[in-house]
């Protein structure tokens, strides 16, 4: 098998994986807050990542190097921007937040002027223009006209958490640790951190079997093993644009698990505002394979 035929398997199992987690987000949240969610979500990755870093003999080289950026690293993913998007998923319907979350490519790529000097074009205020309609959709939940949201503090940690992520990955182009030491480093930072909020805060009670795997499930595939697969994925490729349009499969398959799983009607909004952030994604696709 070549490597470009690897690269898709371990791709689509990245975003297969990717595709189940804002089910497993909303089925988390219905026994737990968001905070114990984030600590047991990071536990359990911690704890797998490290075994890969060990398995790798990496262990050495991520104990005596590259901290300093795990600091600023570990507090913005996972603690910052998992607390920020659990919020939004705990006040808005999984396939809202979803939808959502989706925009944060478009951020990174209005960020990226300021940050790192990169040039905005024509095509990328037209692509904004298009995915952030989608969001008034969404938002409004098909009442374009009604500027009251139903959930505006919901809507906000939604469109903020695409911010941190949009700047955590923004930032990250600077940094120099190997992926999965890095990862495994971010989490060595925010799980005490995570501890220490926990026990100031609401503390951890029993949550029941079901919101127990729904944690441990988000720790070891959305933070963990999709990770992994998609890093392989791209290393692997011989390029990039052959593997990261498959993420628009992601959107279809969550909503219907969503629908499935968690019953949550599929609202008309949602599809039509979700349709629009996906063209507007993709319009920025194509710009970027060109």
């Amino acid at each position: 098998m070549n490597n470009d035929k690897q690269a898709l398997l371990l791709a689509l199992g990245a975003v297969g994986l990717w595709s189940t987690v804002a089910t497993a987000f909303k089925v988390g949240l219905a026994h737990m807050s968001p905070l114990p969610l984030l600590w047991i979500a990071s536990c359990v990755s911690w704890a797998v990542i490290g075994l890969m870093v060990a398995q790798q003999g990496l262990l050495q080289h991520a104990l005596t190097r590259g901290w300093h950026n795990a600091v600023w690293a570990g507090l913005m993913n996972p603690v910052a921007y998992y607390l920020i998007l659990f919020g939004a998923y705990d006040r808005l319907p999984g396939q809202e937040a979803m939808a959502l979350n989706y925009t944060w490519a478009l951020v990174m790529a209005f960020l990226a002027v300021p940050i790192l000097g990169q040039r905005l074009t024509l095509v990328d205020i037209l692509a904004g223009l298009i995915a952030y309609a989608g969001v008034w959709v969404i938002a409004t939940r098909g009442a374009v006209l009604d500027v009251d949201f139903a959930d505006p503090l919901g809507v906000a940690l939604a469109l903020v958490s695409t911010l941190v992520w949009a700047l955590y990955w923004l930032i990250n182009t600077r940094d120099r640790r190997l992926p999965l030491v890095a990862q495994w480093q971010n989490f060595t930072v925010a799980v005490p951190l995570l501890s220490l909020l926990l026990l100031a805060g609401p503390g951890i009670s029993w949550m029941g079997w079901r919101g127990l795997g729904a944690a441990v499930y988000i720790g070891l595939f959305e933070m963990g093993i999709a990770f992994v697969l998609w890093q392989l994925a791209l290393r692997r490729v011989s390029r990039t644009a052959k593997v990261s349009n498959l993420i628009f499969l992601s959107p279809p398959v969550s909503l219907l698990l969503l629908h499935w799983v968690v019953d949550e009607p599929i609202q008309l909004s949602t599809l039509l505002g979700l349709a629009l952030i996906l063209a507007g994604l993709a319009l920025q696709q194509k710009q970027k394979i060109r």
